[in-house]
């Protein structure tokens, strides 16, 4: 058990033949008493000291475990961001590939009716032209025949009669 600083007060030595003078024993130990109780208030202080920094590294190490979840937590947060930014972008570059593709084939099959539209326009303007050949020719063979000419005789003689 520690020394008390009563237990030095309260210390009574035995008295023995020229011993110790009194007066100076006593002064000693009242300054070791002084120094002891300092002593001991400076212990208690540093023990509440060091308490006191316990409690706070305590709480600051709790503050760094949560701090450590909490970056645990974006991480985990900020990589399923990324996995679904990375399958809403495919989604969006295989709809992208689809509505290319439904847009290449409506224009190759719009192409396919506009070539299958000039073709029958060129039939037809051949059909047309051949038609109106034939038709012109008719006519001709029609002024050259002999038919007109006396069809113009006629007339005259109709208009010398009259």
């Amino acid at each position: 058990m520690p020394l008390t600083p009563l237990d030095i007060h309260n210390k009574e030595f035995t008295r023995g033949f020229r011993g110790y003078d009194e007066d100076e024993v006593n002064e000693f130990l009242d300054q070791v008493i002084k120094d002891y109780e300092a002593v001991l208030r400076e212990k208690k202080d540093l023990f509440d000291r060091v308490t006191d920094l316990d409690e706070k590294l305590e709480h600051f190490k709790n503050i760094e475990e949560t701090l450590n979840k909490s970056i645990l937590v974006a991480q985990e947060a900020a990589e399923e961001v990324r996995r679904n930014a990375q399958k809403e972008a495919q989604l969006i570059v295989k709809e992208a590939e689809k509505n290319a593709d439904r847009i290449i084939n409506d224009a190759l099959s719009k192409s396919r009716k506009v070539m299958m539209d000039m073709e029958e326009l060129k039939k037809q303007a051949s059909v047309y032209k051949m038609r109106f050949k034939m038709l012109i020719e008719a006519q001709l063979e029609m002024l050259q025949s002999d038919d007109w000419d006396e069809v113009t005789e006629e007339e005259e003689v109709l208009e010398e009669r009259s």
